[in-house]
């Protein structure tokens, strides 16, 4: 059973048709105010609401913003305790449970403001957390999404950082995975941001036509969000600043068991490959990478025998349009965990320059404070305070891959010359 499942699950990748019906089509477009909409979607979160909304509206109050929850089938009387208690707080009220990206996709299409904060209702967010994504809208050119450095509470394994790559060291583990981000880096590019605790361009994510709600019930939705919109030029980056505690899987759990958990996050994987990778070729290493991950696990793993026998008929779903995606190499050497990003002096506000080097020794040192040095490295690691002192910015490359990558990127969204 599990060899036929996989024979025709890489038959059926090889054959990926061109999805059948409508592309992306865009959320209305509106005129929005600067400021931030924070969009909370919650399902029987009165209790962690009560402990996170109060920090929430407070640090909200150093930018202009607007709350939202999506009180998302709940029976704990959400919706009552927030018009007595926050009377400010937008509710769009779901009698059904939706998944997260329809109840998430309401508190869009009502947001009023510049950017959208998408936040779980089991995030805690330290202070200063809105100011710092915004700061990262002026100073990326381009950016669709900025992503929090999340931590787990005391004695708790941390699954999550924020520093999101696709990367597999062993060939059965999961293909996406988070890094612990080095002392000092910020600003390096990721595959994509949380949904849990990100905040997006509100335009690009509209044209998007904000989170694909075929991941249902939650799951690798904000994957292919960030995946969708690098493929438009549209990056995403990791902002140390940005920090949040997070209670992992605090609804999810009480809905569903660790194996059902399990089961969606590996269908859901394929289905991001299925419907986001758009060059065949890199689909096609993607998805053989995926079957031969799946073929390796499914004696022992009843969510990978799951997703391997509903393999093809997913993907016989159908793609996106074979539309020009030359960029998809580049843009995965460019979030594999190779890349690290260390702001250095302040910059001096002249036109950036790129300068590049094979190993520290051989920087050539700038004293202008307006360069950005692009270093191959054999081991990611804080560079040398001399070096951060002299330059506004070090990039550090681990693969030749990644090396090229970032320097296509870096010159083509600065226009820098070298």
């Amino acid at each position: 059973m599990i060899k036929a499942a996989y024979a025709a699950a890489r038959l059926a990748g090889w054959a990926r048709p061109v999805r059948r019906g409508a592309g992306t089509v865009p959320l209305a477009a509106n005129t929005a105010s600067a400021g931030i909409s924070v969009v909370i979607p919650s399902r029987d979160g009165k209790a962690l609401l009560e402990d996170r909304l109060a920090g929430i509206a407070a640090d909200l109050a150093g930018v202009s913003g607007e709350i939202i929850v999506i009180d998302n089938g709940s029976s704990d009387g959400t919706a009552e305790w927030l018009r007595g208690t926050y009377p400010q707080v937008v509710i769009e009220v779901s009698p059904e449970p939706l998944s997260f990206s329809g109840a998430v996709n309401r508190g869009i299409r009502l947001s009023r403001f510049s950017h959208v904060c998408l936040l779980n209702n089991d995030m805690r967010i330290d202070p200063g957390f809105f100011a710092a994504l915004l700061k990262a809208f002026r100073a990326v050119p381009d950016l669709f999404c900025a992503t929090a450095q999340i931590r787990f509470p005391p004695r708790v394994r941390r699954e999550e950082t924020g520093k999101a790559v696709m990367a597999q060291a062993a060939p059965e583990d999961f293909p996406v995975r988070c890094d612990e981000p080095l002392a000092g880096e910020d600003g390096t590019w990721v595959l994509y941001g949380s949904g849990g605790c990100s905040a997006y361009d509100a335009a690009k994510l509209r044209a998007l036509g904000g989170v694909d709600e075929a991941y249902a019930p939650a799951y690798v939705e904000d994957l292919d969000l960030g995946y969708r919109a690098w493929l438009r030029g549209w990056p995403s980056v990791y902002i140390a600043d940005a920090v949040v505690e997070h209670r992992h899987r605090a609804t999810t759990s009480r809905y569903y068991s660790e194996e059902q958990l399990a089961a969606i996050l590996e269908v859901n994987y394929l289905r991001f490959l299925v419907r986001a990778v758009a060059s065949p070729r890199v689909f096609r290493r993607l998805w053989r990478q995926a079957l031969d991950r799946l073929r390796l696990r499914a004696a022992r793993d009843p969510a990978a025998r799951a997703a391997l026998r509903g393999a093809a008929r997913l993907a016989l779903d159908g793609g996106p349009a074979r539309a020009p995606a030359a960029g998809e190499e580049s843009l995965l050497a460019l979030t594999d965990g190779s890349v690290a990003c260390f702001p250095g002096r302040a910059a001096s506000g002249k036109p950036p320059v790129l300068v590049t080097a094979r190993g520290f020794e051989s920087a050539t040192t700038d004293e202008r404070g307006h360069a950005v040095l692009l270093v191959r490295v054999s081991q990611l690691e804080p560079p040398p305070a001399s070096l951060l002192a002299r330059y506004a910015e070090i990039v550090e490359a681990r693969t030749d891959g990644a090396f090229d990558a970032a320097a296509q990127w870096i010159k083509h969204k600065w226009r820098m010359r070298d």
